[in-house]
């Protein structure tokens, strides 16, 4: 009895027209009623049928507006929904492993547009900590079981390269953070490793996999998933270690950025590179801060 009583509520337009017609026309059947009153009746049953027809446009359009919140994005797609947001975003957050397409692509036309167009951009990055061992190796397994040769960069996933890949992002934060007074740049630690990778602009969010070949998603400003991400983004950042960028502020880092100033800035910042780092490995860090390879080409 509720489910009919529920049905009948939810098409009780339609219903009614339905009544309407029948009654009229068993009336007008037997002739109890005049041509007028018939088709005064007529109209009443057109407008509810109107109405009915309205009430599920109504509701197709917001399926249709839910179903846009989330796009299904190919490799290609990627790049272009990248390079528009790069152009007008006010912001970026970023949540991935090493930051690797985020320093050869995302850093560098984040601040191009910005000092072009003389606005502020905030940036907030969380990647993995290059300090814990255990999870830079998982990090580097899990991306060698992807891509077992090498990636677009021409090298292999080892543990090695991870680590100086995490390094490298934070010595680029610090680096263009010194070169564009209007950019505010933080950046995250985190001790758990994610198999996505997140990037949330000012117009959306666009989520996907370090294996290129999976399917990425986007989410649109102003929609549920935009606004929930949004939120778990930031959670997820207040639970990761924080660097002390404002300390790289003591420091010049020239433009060439040399062994010596290298070591500095990460003891500056409570971030002693690792002992066996030679300077040919400090040399690579500095190489993958700010000449960074784009992977996916």
């Amino acid at each position: 009895m509720m489910r009919f009583t529920k049905w009948l509520r939810a098409n009780a337009d339609a219903v009614i027209a339905l009544l309407v017609a029948v009654t009229v026309g068993n009336l007008g059947f037997l002739r109890l009623l005049g041509a007028e009153r018939v088709n005064a009746a007529i109209l009443i049953v057109l407008a509810l049928l109107a109405a009915a027809l309205l009430k599920d446009r109504q509701s197709a359009s917001k399926l249709l507006a839910e179903a846009s919140a989330v796009r299904q994005l190919s490799s290609a797609e990627v790049s272009q929904e990248h390079a528009e947001a790069h152009r007008h975003t006010e912001q970026w957050i970023f949540k991935g492993g090493t930051g690797t397409y985020l320093r050869a692509v995302t850093l560098k036309e984040c601040i191009k547009h910005a000092r072009r167009e003389h606005r502020p951009l905030r940036m907030q990055l969380e990647i993995i900590d290059p300090t814990n061992d255990a999870l830079c190796t998982a990090y580097a397994q899990f991306r060698s079981s992807l891509t077992p040769g090498p990636d677009g960069t021409g090298e292999t996933w080892t543990f090695e390269r991870t680590r100086k890949e995490a390094f490298a992002t934070i010595l680029a934060a610090c680096w263009y953070r010194q070169r564009f007074t209007f950019l505010t740049i933080e950046v995250g630690l985190s001790e758990m490793m994610t198999t996505f990778r997140w990037d949330l602009s000012s117009d959306n969010v666009i989520m996907t996999q370090d294996d290129q070949s999976g399917p990425a998603l986007m989410f649109a400003r102003g929609k549920p998933y935009y606004r929930a991400y949004s939120r778990e983004l930031e959670a997820s950042f207040r639970q990761a270690r924080r660097v002390d960028i404002e300390k790289a502020s003591e420091l010049q880092l020239s433009d060439e950025l040399t062994i010596e100033e290298t070591r500095t800035l990460f003891a500056t910042l409570g971030l002693d590179l690792p002992r066996s780092f030679t300077d040919h490995d400090i040399s690579d860090v500095i190489t993958k801060a700010i000449r960074a390879k784009n992977p996916y080409r």
